[in-house]
Order: structure tokens, then sequence, then C-alpha cells
């Protein structure tokens, strides 16, 4: 095979890579539209591709029409992978500030091409610039880091790549290039370029698109732990938040139990959507007033849960109150004039080394007895007997 050849195959192994990683964030975003970080990775990769086929074919085939194409592929590539990983951790990117700095890159390279020929300038415009670029991003990102091992991989992987253009282009171009095509392509800069391009390029699009996967199965695990009718935690994601709160051997909390009065009969008399509107409302009332260390679900039907992490049975008791009032106050407008809906509550507070099973059968009497009262009250344990004051 010619030597040629396989010259030009090796050189295109890197950009081939980067593609399959554009193909794979394309197709993420067609399964998940809801982040669009991921097709701005497609085109950032798409954009790579097309600058580095651009200079390794070398086409267009005039010196100066090339250095214009493949830069500005190339700065756009580099802008849109800032902006895309400062999305998905939605950072604002002005997007005006992408003309402007892909603008700004051109001129240079134009100036120091068709004005005062300089290979060494445009040189350290494209490699610093790019660096200073993502160094930037990197440094945006960091306030921000989440406590996923894969957002930490991810920013060390970008600030090493950022950081990596200034020592490259300074050890391999110094103060001076080879002049012409083919002697520049033989060149130390270009062959470690290239190299560093295929090994940490390749490193920054896998580390991106890791990030991208751990993102669609969290959102799957939300998914699962998350009630589609309320926005509130399913019962098995409060279930399984609650075992990780009870683990500490010093846990303190205590559990609201709320269970809305004659749901049936609102939907045998107004229909179920009017009974799905009701529990979206108490849904959307215990979303309003969960605080920091509340944890709220649907148990199941027209039950409701909030476990209050670190409170006692006061706190407990006041914010079933203020539940149960802030409903009770609340006007329906597909119901009658006049029509008010209720709910019951239970409350009861962790006791030492307490298992959950306990704490829930506990409450859940609390909420039996606030049902066998009267309903549209608050019944809490206070003692160790377990009798209950109605509140």
């Amino acid at each position: 095979m010619d030597g040629t050849v396989i010259r030009l195959t090796l050189l295109l192994i890197g950009p081939g890579i980067i593609l399959v990683f554009g193909l794979a964030f394309a197709g993420a975003w067609a399964v998940d539209r809801r982040r669009p970080y991921l097709l701005v990775m497609a085109l950032a990769c798409l954009l790579f591709v097309l600058g580095a086929v651009s200079q390794i074919l070398y086409w267009p085939n005039t010196t100066g029409a090339n250095a214009m194409v493949s830069g500005a592929l190339y700065t756009a590539a580099v802008i849109l992978v800032a902006q895309g990983i400062l999305l998905r951790s939605n950072i604002a990117f002005p997007w005006p500030l992408l003309p402007i700095l892909l603008v700004g890159f051109l001129a240079l390279i134009g100036y120091f091409f068709y004005v005062d020929r300089n290979l060494l300038a445009r040189v350290y415009i494209q490699n610093f610039g790019y660096g200073l670029v993502l160094l930037a991003t990197a440094l945006r990102l960091r306030p921000v880091l989440r406590e996923a091992h894969v957002d930490r991989i991810l920013f060390w992987v970008l600030l090493l790549f950022a950081l990596h253009f200034f020592p490259r282009t300074l050890l391999t171009a110094g103060l001076s290039v080879p002049l012409g095509e083919r002697a520049f392509a033989n060149s130390v800069f270009w062959q470690a370029m290239q190299l560093s391009v295929a090994v940490l390029g390749v490193s920054l699009a896998l580390a991106i698109f890791t990030a991208a996967f751990s993102d669609l199965l969290e959102d799957a695990r939300q998914g699962r732990n998350t009630d589609a009718l309320t926005g509130t935690l399913s019962r098995h994601g409060f279930e399984e938040a609650v075992a990780a709160k009870l683990r500490s051997s010093n846990a303190r909390g205590t559990l609201v139990l709320c269970d809305v009065d004659h749901f049936k009969r609102i939907n045998d008399s107004h229909g179920h959507d009017i009974g799905d509107a009701v529990l979206k409302v108490l849904g959307q009332l215990l979303r309003d007033t969960a605080r920091k260390n509340y944890l709220v679900g649907r148990f199941g039907g027209e039950e409701f849960l909030v476990f209050i992490s670190g409170a006692d049975l006061e706190e407990g008791r006041m914010c079933a109150e203020r539940l149960r009032v802030a409903l009770a106050s609340y006007r329906f407008p597909h119901l009658p004039h006049g029509a008010i809906i209720t709910a019951s509550f239970g409350v009861a507070e962790l006791r030492a080394g307490e298992a959950w099973e306990s704490l829930f059968k506990r409450t859940d009497t609390c909420l039996y007895a606030a049902k066998n009262s009267g309903r549209n009250r608050t019944v809490t344990a206070v003692n160790e007997e377990g009798s209950v004051v109605c509140t």
C-alpha cells in the first residue's frame, strides 16, 4: 500500500472516532430532547471532523482558503464544545458571544495570512485561543461541580485538555515552524497535535458522553421515583429516600401522613378527572410547603407522606396544620360554588432506633384516629403508650 495512503488513513482515525461520538450524541438527543446540549455536542463533533478532513485532505487546495475554512470549522467546534458543557450544568453562555468569538478568530487568521503572512502567529492564535476558551469553561464549571464522580472526571479531563495546548505548542512550535505544506505536515508540531487530538480529544469526548449517559440514567431513576400525576416522590422513591435518612444511628425526624377526606365520593360525584385535579393541587401544595429537610411522596391513591428530617413532633404538627388549612381554603374551579376539599393528617415522631415500618404504623394509627374523630383534623402521638390527641 502506498505510504501516503497509510499516512492519511492513520491521520483520519482520530476524526473517525470523534464522528462516532457525534453520532452517539445525536442518537442520545433523539432519545431525550429535553437535553439540548447533546445536540450541541453532536454538531461540535461534526464541525471538528469536517475541519480535520479539510486540513488533512487539503481542501480547499489553496493555502489561504484552507486556513480560513479549517480555522472556521475548528473554532466553531471548540466554541460549541464549551457551550455544550456549560449547558449541561445550566450555566449561562450568551449565544451572541459565539459569532463574536468566531469572527475574532477568523479576522486574526485572515490578517496573518493575507496582510502579514505569519504561520507561527496563526499557530499560536489558534492553539492558545482554543486553550483559553476551554480553560475559561473549566473555571466556570468548577463552582457548580456536582457530587457525582462523572462530573469531577469531566472537569479534570476538560482542564487537562485545555492546559495541554500551551506546553504542546511552545515545545513543538517554539519560535518557528516549517514553511510549505509538505514540510509542515511532517513537522513535530503537526504530528504532536494529531496525537494529542487523538488521545486527549477522544478522552474529552468520552468523558462528555459518559456524563450524558449518566444524565440519561438519572432521568430514568427520577422517572421511576417520581409520581407522574402529582410530581412528588413515588412510594418507592420516598421509601428509598427515607431509608437513606434512617441509616444514621442518631437519625431524627417526624412523619406526616395525609389522606383526602371522602375521596371516593369526589370521584363518584364529579368524575375521575376532578379527582386527579384534587390530587395534583394537593401535590403542588405539599411541594410548595416543602423545605430543604422535607421529603414529600405519594403513598398511593389519595394518601401522601411528608418526612421532615431532624424535626420534632411539634414541627410535624405545624406542617400538617399548614397543609390542612391551605387545602380547605383552596377553591377548585370545577367544583360547585362553596364546595371544599379537606384532608386528615396523622403525625408521629421517630423514636431512637425505630424501624420505618414501626414509624409508619404509628403514624397510620394517628391518621385513622383523625378520620374516625370527624376528619379535617390532625392527630399526633404524644407518649410512649401511643395515646393520641386531636388538634
